[in-house]
Parts: C-alpha cells; structure tokens; sequence
C-alpha cells in the first residue's frame, strides 16, 4: 500500500499549529496570494516545490515536514509507543542521584520555551502590524 501524504493539509495543520490566519499566510507570500488561494492551495494532494519552499520559509518550518508528515503514521506511532502495555513493558528505571540538578535543568528548558514563544509572538506582532499599516 502506498503512503499518501496530503500535503495541503500538512500546510493548514501547521499553519493552525502556529495561529496563522490563512490571510497572513497570503500577506507573508506576497502581492498575487490571498486567503482565497491558500484555502485552494490546502485543498491540494500535492503542492509544487517551489510553492511549498515559500511556505516553508514562511512558517519556518522545514520543507521535508510538508512533504513527510503523515497524521495516521503519527497516530499509529503514538498509540503503539503510549498505550498502556507499551509504557508497561518499556519502563525505564530512572536513578536520579542529584535532584536539584534535575530541577535547574527543567527550569532551563522552560525558559528556553518561553523565550521562544516570546520570539515567536513578537514576529506574529511585526507581521500584525505590517498588515495594518498596509
């Protein structure tokens, strides 16, 4: 059976992942692109390289998940590797000798976090105000 990958679903499912409106999707393609086309574009099995190379800069996300991400793969993924029986007969024991460490290595993590979603909101912001003043 061969794997079919929707890849205008793969736009709309990341640009929603993201919270971009598919009209600021159109503004970041430029002048010819609006939110009719990009709902047609998401409608599409398959999107041309250089579109999809747009796009990819766009979202700043990498072409290859365009292209590779497919939603019933994943699903299978995730409920083989996190059913019940599964975490059951993987558990790994985990000896943690210096808990404090441990801490300062989650409280890194969610900083990093933060300050990508920092970023990330304050590119959304530019782009928001990009589209007003025009």
């Amino acid at each position: 059976m061969e794997q079919k990958i929707h890849q205008g679903r793969n736009v709309k499912r990341f640009r929603e992942m993201l919270g971009i409106k598919q009209e600021a999707l159109a503004f970041d393609l430029g002048n010819d692109w609006n939110q009719k086309k990009i709902s047609m574009l998401e409608q599409k099995d398959v999107i041309e390289d250089d579109i999809l190379n747009q796009i990819s800069e766009a979202l700043k996300i990498p072409l290859e998940a365009f292209q590779n991400f497919d939603e019933e793969q994943a699903v299978n993924l995730i409920s083989c590797n996190f059913s019940d029986n599964a975490m059951f007969n993987n558990r790994i024991e985990v000896f943690n000798n210096n808990p404090i460490e441990e801490i300062k290595k989650l409280h890194q993590e969610k900083i990093a976090l933060f300050e990508r979603m920092l970023k990330e909101k304050d590119e959304m912001m530019a782009r928001l105000e990009k589209l007003i003043a025009k």
